[in-house]
């Protein structure tokens, strides 16, 4: 089946996410750490396991990775089975991002597209991300949490 031109790839795998962000990492210039966690008794989610279980019911083994990205901005991101990530950049946590969306959002980060929106009223401030398919993620940042990197994406 062939992607239509500008689409987005989708990622079947935790490991062919972790094929993407070690591409994205080459290109942009920074390092990557990976760690693997394969099997139920290994993976964050899998309460419905049985207790010293590896695998799934159905047999499979679930397979979890987490990835830090050196650099700037600081980009931690922890891909699950189920097909989710949980992506942290500078410290302000952005849960349940679909495996698909994470090498763009990433790209938004790197590509200075990503920006910190603050208001008078009420008080605060947003990190907000933009992706392909007028698509935007946008998390709570506390004023203490405000990194140099954050501080200077401030609009």
């Amino acid at each position: 089946m062939d992607q239509e031109p500008g689409a987005l790839p989708h990622l079947p795998s935790t490991e062919a996410a972790v094929t993407a962000l070690r591409a994205l990492a080459a290109e942009v210039g920074v390092e990557c750490e990976v760690e693997h966690d394969i099997g139920a008794d290994r993976t964050a989610r899998r309460s419905a396991s049985g207790v010293g279980t590896t695998t799934d019911a159905d047999g499979s083994l679930p397979h979890e990775a987490y990835v830090e990205l050196g650099g700037s901005p600081r980009i931690d991101v922890r891909l699950f089975p189920e097909g989710d990530a949980l992506i942290t950049v500078e410290g302000v946590e952005f849960h349940d991002v679909p495996r698909d969306d994470v090498p763009p959002f990433l790209r938004s980060c790197y590509g200075g597209l990503a920006r910190v929106r603050g208001r008078f009223f009420p008080p605060g401030y947003r990190l907000v991300v933009p992706v392909p398919g007028d698509r935007t993620y946008k998390e709570i940042v506390l004023g203490i949490q405000l990194t140099p990197w954050l501080s200077a994406h401030v609009r």
